[in-house]
């Protein structure tokens, strides 16, 4: 079963109950706890007496009675709205489209003035004191400049450091009266302290107890145990090994659906424009995983758990600002929080645990305190790795993967094509929580940024890697202070977004020998000279090197950045790429994280197939191959083991012909992602892009830049209530509920017909024409849907039977009959009087045939795909008339294949026209027709030796010319793909699979589903290299330096 979000696939949201006001359901949830004082919040439920207020709204009845009028209050005699739901769609008007304060405060200005009789307030400030009556505040805490501690608690009232003793407050500025002697000493200004630095921190509970609050998103947190995963898939973090271990470890906890399960994230950002100024900014977001797919991982379900203020990234003192945090976390371990469930009507104690954090590699080095900048920079390896530092190169590398092989692998034994020495390691052991707890026990460390470090140092007195003199564990991390800690068996994740992105520059940058960033350098090779491997590679007596076989020879080179120039994605898919490759100096250059996603899983393959020798190619497919897979949104067990041991297979591949100097602790990294996705679940769960999103918001909140923090906490406080509001009125436009980019939910105000029989699916986009259908075109368009029409299915087969008699024919045969003769039976056999008062209207419609005219569209969104004409696209960036399915029927098969497979056949094509067949009102249905490559011969479509489907677009089938041709296709068949142009041989293309953004695979897949979903296949090196490891090419007769 697939699910799309707010499709007629499935319904995601509860429906909402009959009370007419959304401010009395509101209302009715929101204040429970007020009904026994007498306070009338209008129908509601029976609650009991004893019921509390909600810790979460701790409101006085002031504000509930002030909410209370505002709600039922006209705008005006006779309006729609009232006040409040006014304010609520203008408030987020100005949140989607931008507006500034001051904007906002021009426009109340203008209605008031227009509207007098309206009951508008006179500022943005007074509209917003309107709203905000539901918000949940933050709490400012002053911290020291440089991070040694925070002023609460105990140290509340402290002026000092207790460290470092430096003051708490900026210094005072010098007013200019200070040197005036007329000046009265009682006539100065006295200056308000203002703290050096201020933590905005936002308490965790009342945030948690609102997700209860509102029916619509209660029951949702309960999904985790009530929808049952009954085939053992992982596609959510409930399914991992993680989770399950913590079910078992803490059954107490577990016993209850609705305790909540969090993953923190967090990074640093800049909030200006310009990247020249210094400023980094660290918002800590935590993920409630408790929701289903559609809902976990959506901005407005996030919260925000601090602003750690800049203009330096906290580093290893970050433990100081997540005190407030922690503490929270251990009372919502040990004590719980009395919350009331609105989907069950009811109290309880609700607790929450932190599963693990989320962060870029240097981010887990701050959070975890485990040094990532020595050769021991990996976690999973921890202290069981060999360190090796490149002295020319001046790095740490990161080889030796032969040791994850099995113990009789013939690799291990090979000196010549690796290192030069025989592997005889096991693959490090998997450490506990236990195991990292009794090496960090006994570290104690003030926090803090001592002043020598406040002051510009040379590099090399800074670092003493090369020494080995830098400390491997930094602290103990706070997130031991957690009670569970110690037992979560994932405790911070390695992030595969910036893992994915530095592999590719690797990758990249060396094919193209960049001199800036190619990994394969003069000193690299010096590298090799030193460790008596790879002759080849060596510097000569003049210093000259000759390139590596790895590198795209200078007349290739301008091939392969052809391919990648001219390429075309579907609209939303990528980032216009081609922006990005210049090819009068043969570069690429400013590539985006996804960028670097899409290049790797799906493009870089394509283009270097042809301009690298086969045992390079093989290697990076089958690279590019892993993270396709690791990235797939659901995966077995089963598949999990297999990419394991592929993706061991291919780092000691890309050892065999990349220098030491390639294998960054990036490339390392990637030997441990599976065991995390076997432990923590599907990888968007746990990798960057989410909080990259949620960051480039932030700082779209950034409106008085000398106060950016301040001004991210504001403008997100407002947000909160407006998600809360939101989930109560349907008909305002929000980020819950705004069109998605993909509309491709049906039109219901436009009229689809009477019948049942062919449903309204997807949505034209733009205008239509309406033209008369040829004969040819109306024969054709009739036919293909007369002969997919399930309710037409038994009188096919009495057709067969009838025009057969009894013989003996082949399929084929009876098939070209159908497809001739049946269309002008069937309406005969319609009105046959012995069977016609038994036919359905709708089957009599059907056999009336279409009208005449037909409308025509351009542009046509369903299944979760933006389709276009191939006119329409003409001129643009993208590419939306890639056209794919795959036939169980006859219907448009060659009319000269002879061939006996008549079924489960891909067929590819490009989209010339949308048309909707009107069957005279009764029912419409809008068919795709399209130039059909000749998938049913070599002619027209091969796979290649990489496993890539490829396809001639200039032999085509079904062309539409002669009466037996089908070029149509009903649109609810159709899935996209889009085509790569082949700059070596100018009539093929490689077709690339897509998926719809917003589809999530809940159980059963069917076929279609799993061809989409089916990865590049798994790469037979012996193939490429033919078993001679030891001749391999390594060097081409090419200078290095030219």
């Amino acid at each position: 079963m697939n699910v799309f979000p707010n499709s007629r696939n499935i319904d995601t949201t509860q429906a909402t109950p009959p009370i007419e006001n959304p401010i009395e359901l509101l209302v009715n949830e929101a204040f429970r706890g007020l009904r026994h004082e007498g306070v009338d919040v209008g129908p509601s439920l029976v609650v009991e007496e004893e019921e509390m207020l909600h810790d979460t709204l701790a409101l006085n009845k002031k504000n509930l009675f002030e909410l209370l009028k505002d709600g039922s209050q006209e705008l005006y005699e006779g309006s729609k709205y009232s006040k409040l739901e006014f304010l609520l769609k203008l408030y987020h008007i100005k949140c989607l489209s931008g507006l500034s304060d001051k904007g906002m405060t021009m426009i109340l200005d203008l209605l008031t003035d227009a509207f007098k009789f309206a009951k508008i307030p006179d500022s943005f400030y007074e509209a917003k004191k309107i709203i905000n009556k539901l918000s949940l505040d933050y709490i400012k805490i002053d911290a020291f400049p440089n991070d040694c501690m925070l002023y609460w608690e105990d140290d509340v009232n402290a002026e000092t450091c207790k460290y470092c003793h430096t003051s708490r407050w900026k210094p005072k500025k010098k007013s200019n009266t200070d040197h005036t002697p007329t000046t009265s000493k009682k006539k100065k200004k006295k200056q308000k302290k203002m703290p050096a630095k201020i933590l905005r921190y936002f308490p965790l509970k009342p945030r948690l107890q609102r997700l209860f609050m509102c029916s619509k998103i209660a029951e949702h947190m309960r999904w985790h145990v009530e929808y049952d995963n009954k085939d053992g898939t992982l596609r959510h973090p409930r399914d991992g090994e993680a989770w399950k271990k913590f079910d078992t470890t803490f059954p107490e906890f577990s016993s209850d659906p609705r305790n909540v399960r969090l993953g923190l994230a967090s990074d640093g950002f800049n909030p200006f424009g310009t990247m020249s100024t210094s400023h980094s900014i660290w918002p800590v977001i935590l993920v409630p995983y408790n929701l289903p797919p559609w809902l976990c991982m959506k901005q407005p379900n996030f919260i925000l758990s601090m602003i750690i203020p800049g203009p330096r990234a906290p580093g290893n003192n970050i433990d100081v600002y997540l005190q407030p945090l922690i503490k929270e976390l251990k009372e919502l371990w040990s004590d719980g929080v009395d919350t009331f469930d609105s989907s069950k009507n009811e109290m309880f104690r609700m607790r929450a645990a932190l599963m693990w954090t989320v962060s870029d590699f240097p981010g887990l080095d701050s959070l975890s305190g485990w040094n990532t900048h020595t050769g021991l920079a990996c976690p999973s390896c921890n202290f069981d790795a060999e360190p090796c530092r490149l002295p020319h190169s001046r790095k740490w590398c990161f080889i030796g993967h032969r040791r994850f092989l099995s113990r009789n692998h013939k690799f291990r034994m090979m000196r010549h094509r690796f290192d030069g020495t025989v592997e005889e390691r096991n693959p490090p052991k998997k450490l506990s929580g236990s195991d990292i707890f009794q090496q960090v026990k006994d570290i104690n460390v003030t926090f803090g940024r001592p002043a020598e470090l406040n002051r510009k140092r040379k590099r090399n007195k800074q670092r003493n890697d090369d020494e080995g003199g830098t400390q491997q564990w930094r602290k103990k991390s706070i997130f031991f202070d957690l009670p569970y800690w110690e037992s979560n068996l994932l405790r911070h994740n390695l992030d595969v977004m910036h893992i994915e992105k530095n592999v590719f520059d690797n990758i990249i940058y060396t094919l193209l020998n960049d001199k800036e960033k190619s990994k394969d350098i003069i000193k690299a090779r010096k590298d090799l000279q030193d460790m008596g491997i790879w002759h080849d590679l060596w510097p000569d007596e003049n210093g000259e090197c000759r390139l590596g076989a790895f590198t795209i020879p200078k007349k290739k080179k301008l091939a392969f950045l052809k391919t990648l120039k001219n390429i075309l994605v579907p609209d939303g898919y990528a980032s216009n790429i081609s922006r990005c490759i210049d090819l009068d100096k043969k570069r690429i250059f400013g590539l985006k994280s996804h960028d670097c996603h899409i290049l790797m899983q799906q493009l870089l393959p394509i283009a270097i197939r042809n301009v690298l020798p086969n045992q390079v190619v093989a290697t990076l497919v089958e690279f590019s191959s892993f993270f396709r897979q690791l990235c797939m949104k659901s995966l077995t067990i089963s598949d999990l083991e297999k990419l394991q041991n592929r993706i061991v297979e291919t780092l000691s591949h890309l050892e065999i012909l990349f220098p030491p100097s390639f294998f960054t602790v990036m490339i390392h990294l990637t030997v441990h992602l599976v065991d995390e996705v076997k432990q923590g679940g599907p990888v968007h769960y746990r990798w960057m892009y989410f909080v990259e999103r949620l960051l480039g918001h932030f700082k779209s909140l950034v409106r008085n830049k000398s106060q950016s923090e301040g001004s991210i906490a504001e403008g997100h406080k407002v947000e909160e209530v407006l998600t809360l509001y939101s989930r109560y009125f349907d008909e305002i436009e929000s980020r819950l509920n705004r069109p998605k980019r993909v509309n491709d939910g049906p039109n219901h105000n436009e009229a689809s017909g009477k019948s049942s029989m062919f449903p309204q699916q997807g949505k034209p986009v733009g205008g239509s024409t309406t033209e008369p259908l040829t004969t040819l075109e109306k024969t054709q368009a009739h036919r293909y849907v007369l002969l997919n029409c399930a309710a037409v299915k038994p009188f096919i087969e009495q057709h067969i039977k009838r025009s057969t008699r009894g013989r003996r024919v082949s399929t084929t045969e009876a098939e070209k009959r159908v497809s001739k003769e049946f269309p002008d039976w069937f309406p005969k056999r319609i009105m046959n009087p012995d069977i016609a008062e038994t036919i359905s209207d709708d089957i009599k419609f059907l056999a009336l045939g279409p009208a005449q005219d037909a409308r025509r569209f351009s542009a046509y969104n369903i299944n979760g795909f933006k389709f276009r004409t191939l006119s329409r696209e003409q001129g643009s960036k993208t590419q939306n008339s890639g056209v794919f399915l795959i036939s169980d029927t006859s219907c448009i098969a060659s009319s000269v294949d002879r061939c006996a497979r008549q079924a489960d056949l891909p067929y590819y094509g490009k989209l010339e026209d949308i048309i909707e067949l009107n069957y005279y009102g009764r029912f419409k249905v809008i068919l795709f027709k399209c130039q059909w490559a000749d998938t049913t011969r070599n002619r027209g479509y091969k796979t290649d030796a990489w496993k890539f489907n490829c396809v001639n677009f200039s032999k085509l089938i079904h062309t539409g010319d002669r009466e037996d041709h089908d070029p149509y296709i009903e649109a609810s068949q159709a899935n996209m793909v889009y085509y790569v142009d082949d700059e070596t041989d100018k009539e093929w293309s490689v077709a690339i699979h897509l998926k719809p953004r917003d589809l999530f695979e809940m159980g059963e897949v069917d076929e279609e589903d799993l061809y989409e979903n089916e990865p590049y296949q798994q790469q037979e090196f012996g193939q490429f290299f033919y078993d001679d490891y030891e001749n391999i090419q390594i060097a081409i007769e090419e200078n290095m330096n030219e």
